[in-house]
């Protein structure tokens, strides 16, 4: 039998990198899958790249806002009954990233993706799988969630401080419910966030770096832990990786 055989997952930013990557392996272990994001035309493109279609469903939503969160999980929800599993990948940064450059309105779009877009996923997920005694939360952090570095910018680092800080509450809170949460936190991965970087990534560089099935794999080993094992801390990292 599959790892995750009867296993319902819902893994936001879907549509490519590490969301997409998970969902294929989340498919082979025997899942059914829900990918979201908020461009509708890249998930389907994902979706046929999956080759699943009795098995996997597709949400157009943007977590950053609590009523689009609240609906993906509904639509999850009527789309295969529960969610066993809630993947939370979605995250963005941008170019001008140093608190000389930024802007109050790029401040609030990266924190109400990276931080509060999981609060609300989870915060809409959690109720079903303590009424179940059974869940699994991964949040998909960073290494800029451990150490701040400029790479990164402030508000990624603080967005992703803060997830720290949300996954770990959430475990401890739920150690008795059956909800198990772990965070994960790679190092740089050859994912399209990589473009909005302010220097250009070198194809050297990225040839060392991890790739999103790299990710996927760490996830789906927490993901298929027996209900006994808990994970609640994970990194990941290039061997060569300068920043850890």
């Amino acid at each position: 039998m599959n790892k995750l055989t009867d296993k319902i997952a819902l893994i936001t930013g879907g549509g490519s990198g590490v969301g997409l990557a998970t969902a294929q392996r989340f498919l082979a272990a025997g899942a059914k899958v829900i990918i979201a994001g908020r461009d509708g035309a890249k998930l389907d493109r994902a979706a046929a790249s999956l080759q699943a279609d009795d098995h996997v469903r597709t949400v157009v939503a943007d977590v950053g806002q609590a009523e689009s969160a609240a609906k993906l999980v509904l639509d999850a929800n009527a789309a295969f009954g529960r969610i066993d599993i809630l993947v939370n990948n979605a995250g963005t940064n941008l170019k001008a990233r140093t608190i000389r450059e930024l802007s109050i309105e790029d401040w609030h779009r990266l924190i109400e993706t990276n931080l509060n877009g999981a609060f609300y996923c989870i915060r809409a997920v959690l109720p079903q799988m303590i009424d179940r005694k059974d869940g699994v939360i991964v949040n998909i952090n960073s290494i800029s969630g451990k150490r701040a570095y400029p790479l990164a910018g402030a508000a990624y680092c603080a967005s992703k401080f803060g997830l720290a800080g949300l996954g770990m509450c959430l475990a401890a809170e739920e150690r008795e419910s059956g909800v198990r949460v772990s965070n994960i936190y790679p190092g740089e991965i050859d994912t399209p966030i990589l473009e909005v970087r302010p220097t250009a990534v070198t194809a050297e560089q990225r040839a060392v770096i991890l790739k999103p099935e790299d990710v996927a794999d760490a996830v789906l080993f927490v993901a298929s832990m027996p209900a006994h094992v808990s994970i609640p801390e994970l990194i990941i990292k290039p061997t060569v990786h300068q920043y850890v």
